[in-house]
């Protein structure tokens, strides 16, 4: 296909508009609810709650796609949805009722991935996709750093500049974010590119083959999840692929399945620390601008380092570099719950915001490498289907610990929440250590 016929980018505007307003909302709707008299526990359900919610609205809408075979009705639907659930929330006076709307949220906006993998790939060759889901991943990367910054410089001028409370100004932020969202409604309605070509059933097809190529492009490009949506590509692949009837500890290595089940576990310890953590920074001090300024600090720091830590994961063993990452947050997290304890703002917030960074810098290390790690480890007729578990166990193993972790830091506190998420973390590192002395794919291209 040439390349004056290829649909325009300038769609991907609106839908980075679109997923400011979720970025920002991400850190904004645990904090709205803790104002309204939620605990650690309902927070952390209301992360649990966000993470399986995205399954069901992915594979629905996937499905509807399918038949249908229209796809601009439901990025429409996925804004408009979205501007409407922000635009409602000041009206919300319990927090059972935001974890619902919060539920809703992420519904429209999971169920929009597999539409978007579609549309950012229509009109390309296969082995320029790696490159598209790249751009993609930018624009909401971008995006969602973008309304994590706005969040943070409103918490912080609410007050000091203009006298707004802080229930008021997060009801006032999220009108904006709402507003926001309808502006990328309106500006995909416009610039949404012309009838797609690509089916879903060709694009299945495809995407296997380009999954058994190791995706190409970068490391750092292809690691990157485009969000909570992926998980219908990976069931899909999961259905399609098992049709012989035999468990996947049959069509896997040994190898392969003991790093899934560390992927599961680091990615269950990785949600049993964050899902209350917002929750424990507002008990021991931090304001709603202390907390949108630490999640922009770690987001900036996996950002920048995306493409570097490609670079060394080209020349340097895959499992060393993960394994350093892990045993990294292993130490951080529950120092997280002794610094933030212990030294209140400003100063503890340098040191926390530090401790954030590393956390940001550890994600770069361990996205970049895990499907580096699992394709090395898949034989080639089930790589596909080895790198959709990966998603699939990964999702799976954050909405459980996102619960754990609100049963804990309720029953029993939240060093102990933190600790438990490191030796979660800790003993995944273990797994992943024994699958670098098997001895296959240990190694990157230098063989460091």
């Amino acid at each position: 296909m040439s390349e004056t016929r290829r649909p325009s980018d300038a769609w991907l505007y609106g839908w980075a508009a679109g997923y400011a307003s979720v970025g920002a909302a991400s850190v904004l709707v645990p904090l709205y609810a803790i104002d309204l008299g939620a605990g650690a526990l309902l927070v952390s359900l209301i992360a649990a709650t966000a993470a399986f919610a995205g399954v069901p609205g992915a594979i629905l809408w996937g499905k509807a796609v399918s038949r249908t075979h229209r796809r601009r009705p439901f990025i429409l639907v996925a804004l408009g949805s979205t501007g409407g659930v922000l635009l409602l929330a000041p009206l919300l006076s319990s927090p059972w009722t935001v974890l619902v709307a919060n539920a809703a949220l992420w519904f429209v906006v999971a169920a929009a991935a597999p539409v978007l993998n579609l549309v950012v790939v229509d009109g390309y060759q296969p082995h320029e996709w790696s490159v598209r889901f790249g751009k993609l991943n930018q624009y909401q990367g971008y995006g969602w750093l973008a309304g994590l910054v706005a969040g943070a410089l409103w918490s912080a001028l609410a007050g000091s500049a203009f006298g707004i409370a802080p229930l008021p100004a997060k009801r006032l932020f999220f009108l904006a974010a709402g507003v926001v969202a309808l502006l990328g409604f309106a500006a995909v309605y416009v610039r949404y590119p012309e009838r797609p070509r690509l089916t879903e059933r060709r694009y299945v097809r495809l995407l296997r083959r380009v999954r058994q190529d190791g995706l190409g492009g970068s490391r750092s490009t292809r690691a990157v999840p485009f969000g909570p949506g992926r998980v219908y590509w990976a069931l899909r692949s999961l259905r399609r692929n098992g049709r012989s009837g035999k468990p996947a500890t049959e069509r896997f290595s040994g190898e392969l399945t003991r790093y899934l089940a560390a992927a599961t576990l680091f990615f269950g310890g990785f949600a049993v620390f964050f899902a209350p953590l917002p929750s424990f920074l507002t008990d021991v001090g931090y304001t709603t601008d202390h907390v949108f300024a630490l999640n922009v600090v770690s987001a900036a720091a996996s950002a920048v380092a995306y493409a570097p830590v490609g670079s060394l994961a080209a020349r340097f063993d895959r499992f060393r570099l993960q394994t350093g990452a892990l045993l990294s947050r292993v130490v951080v997290f529950p120092l997280v719950a002794v610094v933030g304890g212990a030294l209140a703002p400003p100063g503890g917030l340098l040191v926390v915001g530090a401790l954030f960074a590393v956390i940001g810098l550890a994600w770069a290390f361990i996205a970049v490498t895990a499907t580096d790690i699992v394709a090395d480890l898949a034989a080639e007729p089930v790589r596909s289907e080895a790198l959709g578990a990966y998603t699939a166990l990964g999702s799976l193993g954050g909405g459980v610990g996102s619960a754990l972790g609100g049963v804990v830091a309720g029953g029993v506190g939240y060093e102990a929440t933190f600790a438990l998420a490191a030796c979660c973390i800790l003993a995944a590192a273990v797994v992943v250590v024994r699958g670098r002395r098997s001895g296959r794919g240990a190694t990157g291209s230098s063989g460091l």
